[in-house]
């Protein structure tokens, strides 16, 4: 009855299930009857491939189908047991014959040439689309997996629905996989993209493949600058293990001659560090115009690490020194981690948070050591936060604390304009604050929200008086305690006509905060930033650190509206103001950092605020914010933002303004304007452009252009810009290119120039 090869696996199929009788009346004559040929292609498919050393089996799941000429076999779950060489489906599995007869049976052994399919001709579809082929495989007793003229692509064929080559593969004449240490041996790998191969390497080893393992793929890097000249580079791992990485980068300058760096990573099981050296003898120095750069000689050494000695702890530290602080910059060498000189240990759970560190602040580019001096060092930093939630009903309790010990070799002070701003006295400097509220939440009838607030603060510090400014304080000591209390009030109103939702919620808020002590950390280190806005309209202490704080009586009045609309756009309004009822006004109290001045909160009634958001058609986005004085009637700081982005298509304009003030010794008004536009030139392909112009100067601010490639699994790209005089890093000309590969399971790997 069944004319089959003998390498087939359906002479099992028949015996074993008994679904063949010897009547041919019972059986249509082309049932299982068509010959399989030898040699036609093979095929298996399955989401995973999976070899377990301890039961030496190798299992693949998730939709496996082995095909050849004509005949298809599919199953859950197929077992290769490499000690009894069985090949066996296990569960329920169909056979369907070139004619379309299909067989039901249950734990299937696969004998012949099906056998050897699942071993010779592998092709693995993942659940992301992703293809692995090979013309054959082999497991060895070293737990290794070898597979012949193997092929990796994120994108399976890599053919469109317009039949365009797109993404990229990788292909091998063999790679062996190590399960013991998860290391990858490619001979002759080559890399293509949109089906051209670009590069070759005649071997690759990876010693981690769960590490990014093709970012350690041996790339050149080119670029050019004016004080550098033309650059050519490569990194390289020189050694490399699971726990040892040893890179070299090299890098050839038209102008400045070799810059070596060398980087050792060390990995552990709780953990990893990294030490990084660069150096350059300069064979023109005076190509740099910052006079610490003129030197024969410049470099750096950066370490950092971190590590989990136990359960919810981590512990670590960053530090970098250099020969002047502009050659990290100058040389574009990564500066992650090179701004703060820290050690430090976090303690992190469900409701405690504790973190100390000892830090110092390193200003990088072209400044002087002097300038080093006047940074702060926070010699300790440590925070600590922790909720307890009472029973149902009774509401939490936060309790929070903060040690800030700062230090300061000179005084750092500036005068734009002739108006002094003082960010730092010399000296040290330590200050203690704890806090302890309660808080509840109450609603009412008609959904009225009450939430009440009860708490304390205590404040020590103490400043040594070393500085030699007049208006610095002497040695002081100083205690405080400031008892908190507030409320706050809502009552969110809806209603709906079926497709559209409104709300419309009142919100009024009294805070007191019963001190008149608004300098608690004597000196003010860590509370210099503030603008008033939306955002923190109803906070009960405005004051972004924990040397100032606000003082005295305040109400916060305002409200919040909100549309939903059936079609998913929406618009959303908050506005309000505060006032100052009574005691001392802790914006309008002197502050050498000019905290406060101008911020609209310093009279008794404050500048009113409201920021508005939404979105009305697919892909637009809108937002803006204002301030106004309602004393004078003017705008003091507006900014508005529209974004669109559809079918490849994209545009923005942003708009900022802010009135002069003369007390911040800012002459006159500062506004802006930036325009950016996206375009797409053909499948894949955009251009992008965009513009900031300084509409108080009347000059341009930032101009630049692009171009992009994207298909989702492969990304290339091109981008110049130029500044202006007034931008912050005026006259400056920048290339950038940017190039990475991508997997839709989060694999993404590249560079940018």
């Amino acid at each position: 009855m069944l004319r089959l090869a003998s390498a087939s696996a359906v002479i099992a199929i028949a015996s074993a299930s008994g679904a063949v009788a010897q009547s041919g009346a019972l059986v249509p004559v082309d049932m299982f009857n068509a010959p399989i040929d030898p040699a036609a292609p093979v095929a298996v498919e399955a989401d995973s491939l999976v070899f377990e050393a301890s039961t030496s089996t190798i299992t693949a799941t998730g939709g496996v189908v082995v095909r050849q000429d004509g005949y298809t076999v599919n199953g859950e779950n197929l077992i290769y047991n490499r000690a009894s060489n069985e090949v066996r489906f296990s569960g329920a599995v169909r056979v369907v014959d070139p004619s379309g007869n299909i067989l039901d049976t249950v734990d299937l052994e696969l004998t012949g040439g099906l056998k050897q399919a699942f071993l010779q001709a592998i092709t693995i579809t993942t659940y992301d689309g992703a293809r692995i082929t090979a013309d054959s495989a082999d497991y060895d007793d070293a737990l290794q997996t070898l597979l012949e003229n193997a092929t990796y692509s994120p994108c399976g064929d890599c053919i469109d629905d317009k039949g365009r080559r797109i993404g990229w593969s990788m292909r091998a004449d063999r790679i062996t996989y190590n399960a013991e240490d998860g290391s990858v041996y490619l001979e002759q790998p080559s890399l293509a993209l949109l089906g051209i191969p670009v590069a070759w390497l005649p071997f690759l080893y990876l010693p981690d493949t769960s590490d990014s393992a093709l970012s350690k793929v041996p790339r050149p890097t080119f670029a050019y600058s004016e004080e550098l000249g033309a650059q050519i580079g490569v990194e390289v791992t020189a050694y490399s293990s699971q726990w040892t990485d040893i890179i070299l980068s090299p890098r050839l300058m038209s102008r400045q001659g070799l810059l070596m760096s060398a980087e050792w990573v060390q990995r552990f099981d709780n953990g990893s560090f990294q030490i990084k050296g660069s150096g350059v003898y300069q064979l023109d120095k005076e190509a740099f115009a910052f006079s610490d750069a003129q030197r024969d000689w410049r470099g750096a050494l950066q370490t950092s690490g971190s590590f989990r000695p136990v359960t919810d702890w981590t512990v670590g530290w960053s530090y970098t020194a250099f020969s002047d602080a502009a050659f990290l910059e100058d040389y574009d060498i990564s500066a992650a981690t090179s701004s703060v000189n820290e050690v430090y240990a976090t303690h992190l759970t469900r409701d405690t948070f504790f973190d100390v560190r000892l830090q110092q602040f390193n200003v990088l580019g072209d400044v002087l050591p002097i300038t080093q001096d006047r940074q702060g060092q926070a010699l300790p930093a440590v925070r600590f936060e922790h909720m307890l939630e009472l029973a149902p009903g009774s509401g939490r309790i936060e309790i929070s604390g903060r040690l800030l010990g700062v230090r300061r070799e000179l005084d750092h002070t500036i005068a734009p304009n002739g108006v002094p701003y003082t960010f730092g006295y010399a000296g040290d400097k330590q200050h203690a604050t704890l806090q302890a509220g309660w808080q509840n939440q109450y609603i009412g009838a008609g959904g009225f929200v009450a939430t009440p607030y009860l708490g304390g603060r205590a404040d020590f510090a103490y400043y040594d008086g070393t500085s030699t400014l007049a208006e610095a304080p002497g040695e002081t000591t100083l205690w405080s305690a400031t008892p908190i209390a507030a409320m706050d009030v809502r009552f969110p109103m809806a209603s709906s006509d079926g497709s559209t939702v409104h709300l419309i919620e009142p919100i009024g808020q009294l805070v007191y905060r019963g001190s008149g002590t608004t300098a608690v950390g004597i000196t003010n280190d860590n509370a210099q930033s503030f603008v008033f806005d939306d955002t923190n309209l109803f906070s009960f202490n405005r004051f972004s650190g924990t040397d100032r704080q606000e003082t005295g009586l305040r109400a916060n009045i305002g409200g919040r509206y909100q549309a939903d609309f059936v079609d998913g756009s929406y618009l959303e309004i908050i506005a309000g103001q505060s006032f100052h009822l009574a005691g001392e006004n802790a914006f309008a109290s002197a502050d050498p950092a000019l905290t406060g001045v101008g911020s609209g909160l310093e009279t008794t009634a404050s500048y009113a605020v409201l920021g508005a958001y939404g979105s009305f058609l697919p892909g637009l986005q809108v937002g803006g914010k204002l301030q106004v004085d309602p004393h004078e009637a003017r705008i003091t700081r507006a900014g508005a933002g529209v974004n669109y982005a559809n079918a490849g298509y994209s545009a923005g304009l942003d708009y900022n303004y802010i009135a002069a003030n003369d007390d911040l010794g800012q002459l006159v008004d500062q506004q802006e304007i930036g325009v950016s536009a996206g375009v797409p030139l053909a499948d894949y392909w955009s251009l992008n452009a965009r513009t900031y112009w300084d509409l108080t100067a009347n000059s341009f601010l930032l101009a630049g252009a692009g171009v992009r490639y994207d298909d989702g699994y492969l990304l290339m790209s091109a981008d110049v810009s130029r500044t202006g005089e007034t931008h912050t890093s005026p006259d400056d000309t920048r290339i950038t290119a940017s190039f990475r590969i991508k997997a839709p399971a989060g694999f993404n790997a590249g560079f940018d120039y």
